[in-house]
């Protein structure tokens, strides 16, 4: 069975399993902010059109202005990139050759451009259910390790690890001349908005990745961000492709940071959104993990198998994100994003009819 390695463009999915696509489905499958993109971003939209003619600024200027602005970080550590996969690949030409250390389950893309790059790469998987950081397993690793991935909130599991934990990751890592590479893509989804980034200066190891596609739901612009030293930031922009972020994407990114309201918007509506589905799955037999943003895993207590459920709500055009490529997770999971109160409620209804069908019904037998 040969899945798409990645959530969004739910034809593939169905192409792939053989299930006929129903005329409606809802893609819960694709961590994108619900409420969509800004207002602001829409009601602009048509006046960016004139920045198709002109040539992209190659530095990204007045982006990086801001967000060095918000973040409160020089400019010369900040790197914009097209979307967090360009980051990561440019991040992994850096590593070539070197031993890499990747903390699963993980985001697929920093194995596959670890690996493109010529690296030799290790694996320490987390206990699953809590997904806990277990440093006495972990912290002995890092002495044969050039680089460690580690992606908090975690995709795919929701999960913040506990900081006190990656500090002293971060602070191993140095004594072992070893990079951090921090993936935040979602840390804007969190309540109280914790990011490492601040640690930057004093952490010359440290690397941070970050996503501007998620909260404010631009995927098919594809914008990023990578915070690191000045000296790291110099050497991975000598990778990077001349113009590699387009206009639209500069500028949309501009307006978008602008929007302090969206962000708050998002956060409540996750935040309300997120306990009705977690007081749901308690009441009906599924575990959660528990996430602090805005997607989860689910696991159907009463089965074994996921497949089914995963073929089930295909058919009723729910659209989960199969975790078969999640090492330490082999499709044992579904996940989910969070979406609004219409669609979450159509995925509750589906899943009632679920412990209903004989398809649950005969692996209870």
């Amino acid at each position: 069975m040969k899945l798409p390695s990645h959530g969004s463009n739910p034809h593939f999915l169905y192409q792939s399993l053989q299930i006929t696509k129903p005329e409606h489905v809802v893609d819960f499958s694709a961590n994108i902010n619900p409420i969509g993109p800004p207002p602001e971003l829409k009601k602009k939209w048509p006046q960016l059109f004139e920045l198709v003619k002109d040539y992209p600024d190659p530095n990204a200027s007045a982006l990086i202005n801001r967000i060095s602005m918000k973040e409160k970080l020089p400019k010369d550590t900040i790197l914009m990139g097209n979307g967090g996969a360009e980051l990561i690949s440019l991040v992994a030409r850096l590593l070539s050759g070197k031993n890499v250390l990747i903390i699963e389950p993980a985001f697929s893309e920093y194995e596959q451009a670890c690996e493109s790059s010529g690296c030799r790469l290790s694996y320490h998987i987390l206990e699953e259910g809590n997904w806990e950081l277990r440093l006495e397993r972990l912290l002995p690793l890092i002495k044969n390790a050039d680089a460690v991935f580690i992606c908090t909130p975690n995709n795919p599991t929701g999960i913040s690890f506990e900081q006190h934990s990656v500090l002293k990751l971060l602070e191993e890592c140095q004594k072992h001349d070893c990079f951090l590479i921090i993936d935040e893509a979602f840390h804007d989804f969190l309540e109280d908005g914790f990011t490492y980034a601040s640690w930057i200066a004093e952490y010359p190891n440290l690397l941070i990745l970050r996503s501007l596609t998620k909260m404010y739901a631009i995927p098919g612009l594809r914008l990023g961000y990578l915070l690191a030293n000045p000296d790291i930031i110099g050497e991975i922009k000598n990778f990077r492709p001349h113009w590699s972020v387009n206009s639209l994407a500069l500028m949309a990114g501009e307006i978008s940071l602008m929007d302090e309201n969206h962000i708050e918007n998002t956060k409540q509506l996750v935040s309300l959104q997120s306990k009705k589905l977690k007081h749901f799955y308690e009441n009906n037999g599924f575990i959660v993990s528990d996430s602090s943003v805005n997607f989860y895993l689910v696991r159907d207590s009463y089965a074994s198998n996921m497949l089914p459920l995963f073929q089930f709500l295909l058919r009723n055009g729910i659209v989960p994100r199969h975790t078969f490529n999640f090492p330490g997770l082999e499709g044992r999971w579904l996940r989910f994003a969070v979406k609004n109160e219409c669609d979450n409620q159509r995925l509750m209804e589906v899943l009632t009819q679920w412990r209903n069908h004989p398809s649950f019904l005969s692996q209870e037998e």
